[in-house]
């Protein structure tokens, strides 16, 4: 006669056992409601649905630019060139619409993004240099390019074509730029957990000896997570140039700090190999949000850019994974 063994019920999860488990994606949601609430009782208006469209209309570029970021940083490097990259691809593409077309100039703006995240790949693989300090040069070659191409001043263009598209409301109220940047955010996540791309930046931010010893090839997906992170940054130039109808050599300069501050607070660690797309979507949404309740209960810039960094340093407290690193140095 055969004997059955009785299998063990599984233990239930306990409410406190969830909310551990889940806690990196809860807390961006619970700062969002908390904000929401605080900025609404100083001001109706924030709740308004023309200012959650502003919102949206603001923060759609910064969303590309996190994305992008987001793709390198889950491998555990960083690129500090993304500002750089989104001035750029903004004035290249400026350059490119009245000779040859918004098609073109669209093409021109992602493929100038794209060259600039190969070469930022390529060099961290040949010269092994840290990305930090690959970037952070970069930054100062983009600047320095973009302001001789434009001559330090603003590239106006006569063909709006690319503008009316990129601020028309086809569903009535919501711009086109937010259906831009959330389609691009859509696709990143399926792309992230859904192909051998994904999963590879994944294993290579949670540990580069070991995806290596499991057949990664590296170096390959270091370049294309750059080249993503380039590519993505150049279509945010793109859009940001369509909107406000010129190229300015100023276009990214507040996009690096608002970018990692999105990242980080979505709950992407810094360390690689946690978090990911879905998450800097949230992030973007608290940095756009406390920009935005600022400005509308009239909080200076300057008090913005110390709560800013404030927010910085708390949530790089909150994600780092301390077990990579023998030592904080």
């Amino acid at each position: 006669m055969e004997t059955r063994v009785s299998q063990p019920n599984p233990a239930p999860i306990r409410p406190g056992q969830w909310i551990a488990k889940h806690a990196v994606s809860l807390y961006p949601l619970l700062v969002i409601l908390a904000l929401a609430a605080l900025f609404t009782l100083q001001n109706p208006y924030f709740a308004t649905f023309d200012n959650v469209m502003n919102i949206g209309r603001q923060s759609s570029v910064l969303l590309l630019v996190a994305l992008a970021g987001t793709m390198v940083i889950m491998i555990g490097s960083i690129d500090l060139s993304v500002g750089s990259i989104v001035t750029l691809s903004g004035i290249v593409a400026a350059l490119t619409i009245d000779a040859a077309g918004p098609v073109a100039a669209v093409a021109a703006g992602i493929g100038a993004g794209l060259l600039v995240g190969l070469v930022n790949g390529m060099t961290l693989i040949t010269l092994k240099v840290p990305s930090f300090l690959v970037t952070l040069g970069m930054l100062s070659i983009l600047s320095g390019v973009a302001n001789m191409i434009c001559g330090g001043s603003s590239i106006m263009f006569m063909d709006l074509s690319l503008t009316d598209l990129v601020n028309a409301e086809y569903i009535p109220g919501i711009p086109t730029i937010i259906l831009v940047a959330l389609a691009a955010a859509a696709l990143l996540a399926f792309v992230a957990f859904n192909t051998v791309l994904g999963r590879y930046l994944f294993a290579i931010g949670g540990g580069e000896v070991v995806a290596a010893n499991s057949g990664v090839p590296v170096n390959r997906y270091k370049v294309y997570a750059f080249m993503l992170s380039g590519a993505l940054c150049g279509l945010a130039g793109v859009l940001l140039t369509a909107q406000v109808g010129a190229g300015t050599p100023a276009a990214g300069a507040n996009m690096l700090l608002d970018s990692i501050a999105a990242i980080v607070m979505g709950g992407t660690a810094l360390s690689g190999g946690i978090g990911g797309p879905q998450r800097t979507i949230l992030g973007v949404l608290v940095i756009a949000i406390l920009s935005n309740g600022m400005d509308v209960t009239e909080v200076s810039s300057f008090t913005q850019e110390v709560i800013k960094g404030l927010v910085i340093i708390l949530a790089v407290a909150s994600t780092i994974d301390r077990k990579k690193y023998a030592f904080i140095k």
